[in-house]
């Protein structure tokens, strides 16, 4: 007889995010439904504004990849306006941009990520001294040394642990599925994986200073503005680029000896499930193309990240991207109608319909109707997974030469099969690959800024007149953010914002079923995972923090049970204006 989960709330991510799931009686999922339970509103928000002040308000549509709505944003209104930025700018976004996904790469797979692998318990089991040759093991099979990796150090780590378990102060480590037989690492290795969760917490903080040096604070920086940057003073400055590339060579040590390590011992102890295709999903994968390699117009330069699609897990083609053929349905979102817009035509109507009938006291999703606040985006009317894996996958299947090049060297040394990315541990896998190179990339930018400073070029921003190109026109800035393809697309008229959309990378992969009842990617990768107990549904945690879901903070809330706690209603054409 199936069973009927709900997960609710998916812990370990940003936003609200509830996971229904359908088990038969081999524990083996055959059906599954993603629902964000709070409403956002931005763009309704955007709406009658300055397009020069749209990017300090849109990055308030995440509170962990902040500049990149920014960056998004502010590069929409420069293609309306047809302004191509100076090189410094170039620059310097780059490193910004690098800062974060350094940051937020390493953050995710410790903190968010790596207790769906790692039993913490376990890790006080282990023996130090064996933890010690297993880590140089790892770090042996990554061709670097071993970070942090002494006797004395996972001893300190185990006593730290053991005096929380005493106090009964489990804190960030309570409430797990502790003990499951889903966890397949010996407790050296649930050691050396802790040992590096902790160290992970010091190393963010240090790569959020880098992220800050450039843009002025984090998170929100504010040095980014329509037609370059405002930083002249950081980027004069030797004294600041070398403490930026100081912070950045400290962090690729990190992901070198610790992140990289535990990518190749994790996906070597779970490579069958690699091999089976657990967690796969939709088998699409699509990237906008990101980070400028050169000073031409936006759309125009070679980009580190090149632009594509790559269908049904095809490496021998690659497609090219049109920005005319992405819409978004709203069949089976909280939204008016049952529209399929592109974004330029775009609307986020509210249209709240509830939950179904209780059924032993839980109210389930009414997924017949509609059941999510994120909407359906397609691309010339199929399904998409954004992602590194994504970035990954075209790049390889480009044949672009740095791509394949950090790709091909985690395959031979993991001695796994190019298959073995379509999968959850092949998901997880392509962002430590990812991080490596953005590592290498942010190095030789931060060096490229500083011979071009030297040089006497400080020049960092494009003079435009407001007056003349806001009249009538409408852009778009669709590039990359850590966690996949984004887009933000503007309407401005008279100087003032018409209609604004912006469609996240969270958006395409936890969306619900489209108007044909397509899944979207985190609904898909679910479907034939084994639960080894329904109870402690870790295997369906493990896929969906896989994708690194940051579903956005919004305003309506609803309980575990499906009772409506609050509402709030605010009217955009009222708000203060700034």
């Amino acid at each position: 007889m199936s069973k009927h989960i709900v997960i609710d709330p998916i812990t370990r991510i940003e936003g609200h995010l509830r996971i229904e799931a359908v088990i038969n009686d081999k524990n083996v999922i055959t059906d599954a439904f993603s629902s964000s339970t709070l409403f956002r509103g931005i763009e309704e928000i955007l709406k009658g504004r300055d397009p020069r002040d749209c990017g300090l308000l849109a990055m308030r549509i995440c509170g962990v990849c902040t500049g990149t709505h920014y960056q998004r944003s502010i590069e929409a209104v420069e293609d309306a306006f047809k302004i191509t930025i100076p090189k410094n700018a170039r620059l310097v976004r780059n490193l910004m941009q690098g800062a974060l996904y350094i940051h937020d790469h390493i953050v995710h797979f410790y903190h968010l990520h790596a207790l769906d692998w790692v039993d913490i318990t376990k890790a006080l089991d282990a023996d130090p001294k064996k933890a010690v040759t297993e880590a140089q093991k790892w770090g042996k099979v990554a061709g670097n040394g071993s970070w942090n990796a002494n006797e004395d150090n996972y001893k300190r780590v185990q006593d730290r642990v053991t005096k929380y378990i005493k106090q009964g102060r489990l804190g960030i480590f309570g409430n797990a599925y502790w003990g499951s037989s889903a966890y397949k690492l010996n407790p050296e290795q649930n050691l050396i994986a802790l040992s590096h969760y902790l160290d992970a917490l010091d190393m963010q903080r240090e790569i959020a200073k880098a992220q800050a040096i450039y843009g002025g604070k984090n998170p929100h920086p504010q040095s980014i503005v329509v037609g370059g940057v405002t930083c002249v003073q950081d980027i004069k400055n030797p004294a600041r680029n070398a403490q930026f590339k100081q912070i950045i060579q400290k962090a690729r040590k990190f992901v070198l000896e610790a992140y990289l390590p535990d990518i190749y011992m994790a996906g070597t102890v779970y490579a069958q499930d690699g091999l089976d295709g657990i967690g796969a999903g939709l088998g699409n994968f699509m990237t906008f193309g990101d980070f400028n390699l050169d000073d031409t117009s936006f759309y125009g330069a070679e980009k580190l990240f090149p632009r594509g699609i790559v269908k049904n897990k095809d490496l021998s083609k690659v497609y090219e991207v049109d920005q005319a053929k992405i819409t978004e349905d709203v069949t089976h979102a909280w939204y008016e109608g049952t529209d399929n817009l592109h974004p330029f035509d775009g609307k986020s109507k509210p249209d709240y319909t509830g939950f179904k009938k209780k059924v032993d006291n839980i109210a389930y999703l009414d997924t017949d109707k509609k059941y999510s606040w994120i909407k359906s985006p397609l691309y010339n009317d199929e399904r998409m997974e954004l992602g590194p894996l994504a970035r990954m996958v075209v790049g390889f299947a480009s044949k672009d030469e740095r791509i394949t090049k950090y790709v091909s060297k985690f395959l031979k040394n993991s001695s796994l099969p190019a298959s073995i990315l379509f999968s959850t541990i092949g998901r997880t896998a392509a962002r430590a690959i990812e991080t490596e190179l953005m590592c290498d990339m942010v190095l030789q930018w931060s060096d490229e800024l500083a011979t071009n400073a030297a040089r006497g070029d400080l020049s960092t921003w494009t003079d435009f007149d407001f007056e003349t190109v806001s009249k009538d026109c409408k852009g778009y800035g669709m590039a990359e953010a850590p966690r996949g393809a984004l887009g933000h697309w503007i309407k401005i008229k008279d100087g003032r914002v018409t209609n604004y959309q912006a469609v996240v990378p969270s958006t395409w992969n936890a969306a619900p079923r489209d108007y044909k009842g397509r899944m979207g990617a985190y609904e898909s990768s679910l479907i034939g995972t084994k639960v080894a107990n329904v109870d402690q549904p870790l295997e369906i945690l493990r896929t969906i923090h896989s994708f690194d879901p940051c579903i956005a903070c919004a305003v309506h809330i609803i309980d575990t049970k499906g009772k409506e706690l609050g509402v709030y209603k605010i009217d955009p054409t009222k708000a203060c204006r700034v």
